[in-house]
């Protein structure tokens, strides 16, 4: 596993950040994970009139991993606001669970944590088998 640099993930999420497109709400978020090849994937939110609709900034990043060739998030970070560390929402934590799993590391205001403690008894593909 490709060590990881949490400062780096925040700063490629940062800057993600300040492309985000929120003219509705005005809260800017960014997101940046690292693949187990040791690429680094980011995505910012992007709203919609029709609100529902609207992209959380993990969509972006797992869309970017899969354009990308696939593969297994092995650490996640994501900033609002400010810049500050945020967790993703319930939505988004099942998102994160397709593409990494419950030894996905999250990193939180709290500290990095698994993905298993922040979702646990997650709904995955094994149970669809």
């Amino acid at each position: 596993m490709p060590e990881i640099d949490w400062e780096g993930l925040r700063a490629t999420a940062r800057s993600v950040m300040a492309r985000a497109y929120a003219p509705y709400s005005n809260y800017r978020v960014g997101a940046a994970a690292l693949a187990d090849d040791g690429r680094v994937v980011s995505g910012c939110n992007v709203e919609n009139a029709g609100y529902g609709v609207t992209l959380c900034a993990e969509c972006g990043l797992i869309s970017e991993l899969v354009a990308g060739g696939g593969g297994r998030l092995v650490a996640f970070t994501c900033v609002g606001g400010e810049g500050d560390l945020i967790t993703p929402c319930g939505r988004c934590r099942q998102l994160l669970f397709e593409h990494g799993g419950n030894e996905l590391l999250v990193e939180t205001p709290l500290g990095v944590v698994t993905l298993e403690e922040m979702l646990p008894q997650a709904f995955g593909p094994a149970d669809l088998a």
